[in-house]
């Protein structure tokens, strides 16, 4: 079995999980190993349900650590969560388009963006309307 190191910070409410260059199927913390799902599993458990995966030292990405991340997704989508992706190179990026699963993320260029993308979600839940710009930025409008 392969592992991902991964390492978790938050900004605000938005947990930042950190991928490093050999993404394959878990997620490292300190001497043991788990999956990815079930570290996402654990965050959710303790009401941290807006989760960003961070690309940024990703050169690959293989089948079983895609299936991984689609599944973390998914369980963070069944517990009303939000789970984002950031700084996908290019290669990572066709992968994901290839087997078709691209468009079901929210993919930033910007990590900054990503995080406040999270709270341009609440303000919709407000009376505000939002609908996403061509550069990944989202524009609030209220609703009267």
């Amino acid at each position: 079995m392969s592992y991902i190191g991964i390492q978790e910070r938050r900004s605000g409410n938005v947990s930042i999980l950190d991928v490093d260059a050999q993404v394959r199927i878990g997620l490292r913390f300190g001497a043991s190993a788990v999956p990815l799902s079930k570290a996402v599993q654990g965050l959710l458990d303790e009401g941290q349900d807006q989760i960003l995966l961070n690309f940024q030292r990703v050169r690959s990405i293989d089948s079983r650590g895609l299936a991984e991340i689609v599944s973390a997704a998914s369980a963070t989508k069944q517990k009303g969560g939000r789970f984002k992706l950031v700084l996908l190179n290019k290669r990572v990026q066709e992968l994901m388009s290839k087997a078709g699963v691209l468009t079901s993320f929210e993919v930033f260029d910007v990590e900054w963006r990503a995080i406040k993308s999270f709270t341009a979600g609440l303000i919709a839940l407000e009376g505000y309307r939002e609908r996403r710009r061509g550069d990944g930025e989202f524009e609030a409008k209220h609703e009267s």
